[in-house]
């Protein structure tokens, strides 16, 4: 027993370093820029190098979606400015693929593939339950996101909120600061690859990059290293597996399952060696 837990505990601590950036993605270095000093103050304005909040969030909303103030609906809009139902249809159209931009364009797809692969080597059916690894992945996601997002604050939202940009130049910005995300996590033949199959010039600098090549590199990359943790976290359990099988073909009960008995093993010792704790450590500290 104490064997095997010392092997479940070396094999989490390979699977956090696999977690770890690896060697072949880009590396980009990005500094949190100081937000820019704002002249007109807002009632829910924040600091630039937090995330941005509910509140600022509904603010940008309303303020993309007002009509112009300088007349009546059916007033001309300011040069370079969209008409209110222009922006309205943007906005939603934006919101409705929101859930799929939080999930390809973000740190969730690599989380919940390894939550749901630790669900399946502990060989527990459905618990925790699919809203439960959902909810974990969701909120893990936010926490690993919050650099970049609060990024996107200073240099998108807060600009719009003080009406030092417009809405297309800070939308451009916050696409900017998810494209360096991106390509930090994203590794160099993979990005390689895209840019070869679109036959676009190769870039100078990595951000020069379009954001439809750095995307599906960046999901290719994310399926690659969330399988490659998945299949580590898998070698502890069927090791027990393993073993548990070998006890019950020698007693010669061949007819017992060996998951049933092996269950309680691997949740004892998934618990003893702290698991869900290694596993959010080395998730959290897998993206830079």
């Amino acid at each position: 027993m104490a064997r095997i837990r010392g092997t479940i505990g070396v094999l989490l601590v390979i699977v956090a370093s696999a977690a770890a950036p690896v060697g072949g993605q880009t590396g980009l270095d990005i500094t949190s820029p100081v937000a820019p000093a704002t002249g007109v103050q807002t009632p829910s304005a924040s600091a630039g190098g937090s995330m941005p909040s509910v509140g600022e969030l509904v603010t940008v909303f309303e303020k993309a979606t007002a009509p112009s103030p300088n007349g009546s609906e059916a007033s001309e809009p300011a040069a370079g400015d969209w008409a209110t139902p222009v922006k309205l249809v943007v906005i939603f159209a934006g919101l409705a693929i929101l859930p799929s931009l939080l999930v390809m364009m973000t740190s969730f797809t690599r989380i919940v593939i390894v939550l749901s692969f630790v669900r399946r080597a502990l060989s527990t059916q459905s618990i925790p339950p699919t809203v439960a690894v959902i909810g974990l992945a969701l909120f893990l996601t936010m926490y690993t996101m919050a650099p970049t997002y609060a990024r996107m604050n200073a240099e998108a939202i807060q600009p719009y909120l003080t009406d030092k940009a417009s809405l297309g130049v800070a939308a451009t910005k916050a696409g900017e600061c998810m494209k360096d995300f991106m390509l930090r996590q994203s590794r160099k033949g993979d990005v390689a690859l895209f840019v070869e199959m679109a036959k676009a010039p190769m870039p100078t600098v990595p951000t020069d990059i379009p954001l439809h090549i750095v995307v599906p590199a960046f999901i290719i990359s994310e399926f690659r290293t969330a399988f490659e943790i998945g299949c580590l976290l898998f070698i502890p359990f069927l090791l027990i597996d393993m073993v548990i099988a070998s006890v019950l073909l020698s007693a010669g009960m061949m007819m017992l399952p060996p998951v049933m008995i092996s269950l309680p093993f691997k949740l004892i010792l998934f618990i003893l060696v702290d698991g869900w704790g290694l596993l959010a450590k080395s998730l959290s500290l897998g993206f830079r």
